[in-house]
């Protein structure tokens, strides 16, 4: 199944951990026939360096249609709250009260879920789709996410969404108004950008390409270092097989011809470039013998190394 990072930790940019959150407000809440949101406010530790952002995670399982779901998530900082009133208060934000004790600064996660049922409404009777419209229409087959920036009229709806004052049925009219104003303005933030598609399923978490991207770091940190791909797999904690067929689809080449092609580049600088002789670099590249590293450098060049040293 399709894994989504934890905005908090995203806009942190290292895990929390569970003492540090002190949860000011917490608010689950569903309008009917229309969104499921929630509303997570946390005491700003001194410490943290947490950044606003926004994101947009589309859930798709082919098999399991009831599962289907669309959610926009945010993270603002920067609010100053009153603990008491439960909602922005200007009295403490502009510093007015210096001795007020209710006075928080917070970090606020929202997040607002569609289900297919609801959003297919917005692309009912169109014949041409753009971007935007199959994922409303969840005809795109594959999960992902992404970042959202958070411009001047996001702000402003988010900032409408804490501080309503708005309740019962006045406020499931106000919610469901402001979060299709999210939505709107994340979908324009979409159109026109590129979605990556993966063959291989597990790319579409986030965390498994990094895995990859990860291991091809590794490959060239160890260029004089031989690694098996067991020992990598291991070094970034990805399933072999995994890392194999990733690795391939991501970079379009196999790890072994990768790590080789970059071996001999390197092997050409060191020889031309350095003036290093063919058993220096022979050695440094992990070679058990000059033939091997010979035989592999004119494959790779079409040329021996010695002729290198001629031109």
């Amino acid at each position: 199944m399709y894994q989504y990072k934890d905005i908090l930790t995203l806009a942190q940019k290292q895990p929390f951990a569970l003492d540090e959150l002190d949860v000011l407000q917490d608010i689950d809440r569903t309008v009917p026939g229309s969104v499921q949101y929630s509303i997570r406010r946390y005491r700003q530790m001194s410490d943290w360096n947490v950044d606003d952002m926004g994101m947009l995670v589309y859930h798709y399982e082919k098999n399991n249609p009831e599962a289907n779901y669309l959610e926009l998530k945010f993270c603002v900082t920067g609010n100053v709250y009153c603990r008491e009133k439960q909602t922005e208060c200007d009295f403490c934000k502009h510093s007015e009260s210096k001795t007020c004790i209710e006075k928080v600064n917070s970090v606020d996660v929202l997040s607002f879920t569609f289900k297919p049922s609801y959003l297919t409404q917005f692309v009912k009777g169109k014949k041409q789709m753009d971007i935007s419209d199959d994922v409303l229409a969840f005809k795109h087959t594959t999960s992902f996410s992404k970042q959202l920036p958070l411009c001047g009229k996001t702000r402003l709806a988010i900032e409408a969404l804490l501080n309503h004052t708005y309740t019962d049925t006045l406020e499931n009219i106000f919610v469901n108004a402001q979060t299709q104003i999210l939505l709107l303005y994340s979908m324009d933030c979409m159109m026109g950008e590129k979605i990556e598609v993966f063959n291989c399923k597990f790319l579409a978490n986030e965390a498994d390409r990094d895995k990859i991207t990860k291991a091809r770091e590794v490959l060239l940190q160890h260029i004089g270092e031989p690694l098996t791909i067991k020992a990598l797999s291991r070094k970034v904690a990805i399933n072999e097989c995994y890392l194999k067929k990733g690795f391939k689809e991501m970079f379009g080449t196999t790890i072994f011809d990768f790590y080789q092609s970059q071996r001999m580049e390197h092997a050409k600088y060191l020889l031309y470039d350095k003036g290093l002789s063919v058993t220096e670099v022979s050695a440094m590249l992990g070679y058990s013998s000059i033939s091997h590293f010979s035989t592999a450098f004119k494959k790779h060049t079409g040329i021996k190394p010695c002729e290198l040293l001629l031109h």
